[in-house]
């Protein structure tokens, strides 16, 4: 069977580049609470809004005076996106074989594997970020021993603790947090926990679900960091035993002065799947895959980080 030609090869680099965009991982949830900025250079400045819509105004105004002006939107912080690559190679003999099976496409496969590395590349950096206790003042945070954690089951007051978390973002920003990200542990310790099963007993629901969650503490979105890595030979969750708080907006609404917690910056044509070439040393197929972004806290007062949520 002949192999893949240069042609062909060309021909499928924008159809991979299509499926490496779309892709989204099951238990990623960092682009949620920080969702994508797209940029058309590598460093700007970050969209960021300080306290200038809380202010009031001297407004009235005599005629032929001249009317006073308010900038809002960028600060003096900046971004520099990090570029990241990897190749999915794909062996000729596997690619003469797979063409004798229909809906077989192994390139895009490979694509997704390098997809899913690339995930998990953002997913820990956006974690990381946003649970690094340093990017938020001594009111936005606490750490959480003995009696107050959660898997505390006969003093802990979870639902308590939320509310007085909310309050100290909508004291800061007028507007109450309408995302919660909590670690797969924390998740597992309040579906047991008697003070969310009795609250339960007002629902329909026979199990403790991250929408049941969210009702329960008032919050528009509850989402449950299940991504894990590999350290030392150890399986680590991402997200560990923390709950973040915040209160975030896309990207296509932050010209509207809105506060918002975090940003991931992305170029505006990644991922990008490059120009698939044939490596003769190992013959197999090499499709270059190119990203680059940062997520950054963009807003501290807008969020607030809770350590240590379960023993």
């Amino acid at each position: 069977m002949p192999q893949m030609t240069p042609a062909e090869a060309r021909v499928i680099d924008p159809v991979l580049t299509e499926i490496a965009r779309g892709y989204r991982p099951e238990g990623h949830v960092g682009l949620q609470l920080a969702p994508e900025v797209r940029v058309g250079q590598r460093g700007g400045k970050m969209i960021q809004f300080g306290k200038e819509a809380f202010r009031i105004y001297d407004t009235a105004r005599a005629p032929g005076t001249r009317i006073p002006e308010l900038q809002l939107g960028y600060g003096a912080n900046t971004y520099a996106l990090v570029d990241h690559a990897l190749q999915a190679k794909v062996p000729v003999e596997h690619l003469e074989e797979a063409r004798a099976v229909p809906n077989v496409d192994l390139a895009a496969r490979a694509v997704r594997v390098v997809q899913d590395i690339m995930f998990q590349r953002l997913e820990f950096d956006l974690a990381t970020a946003v649970r690094d206790p340093t990017r938020y003042d001594s009111n936005h945070k606490q750490v959480l021993s003995g009696t107050s954690q959660w898997s505390d089951y006969s003093a802990s007051t979870p639902t308590k603790d939320v509310r007085a978390w909310a309050e100290v973002i909508r004291s800061s920003i007028g507007r109450r947090p309408n995302t919660m990200v909590m670690g797969a542990a924390v998740f597992a310790a309040l579906a047991e926990h008697p003070v969310i099963l009795d609250r339960m007993k007002y629902t329909t629901r026979d199990s403790v679900t991250a929408d049941i969650l969210a009702q329960l503490f008032g919050i528009q979105k509850v989402l449950v960091g299940e991504a894990v890595y590999e350290s030392g030979g150890q399986m680590v969750d991402m997200w560990g035993k923390d709950v973040i708080l915040a209160y975030t907006i896309p990207a296509s609404l932050a010209d509207q002065g809105a506060p918002t917690f975090a940003y991931t910056y992305r170029l505006n044509d990644r991922p990008l799947v490059g120009g698939g070439w044939l490596d003769r040393d190992t013959n197999s197929w090499k499709y270059p895959v190119h990203d680059a972004f940062q997520p950054l806290v963009v807003g501290a007062d807008a969020g607030f980080l809770a350590q240590n949520v379960v023993a």
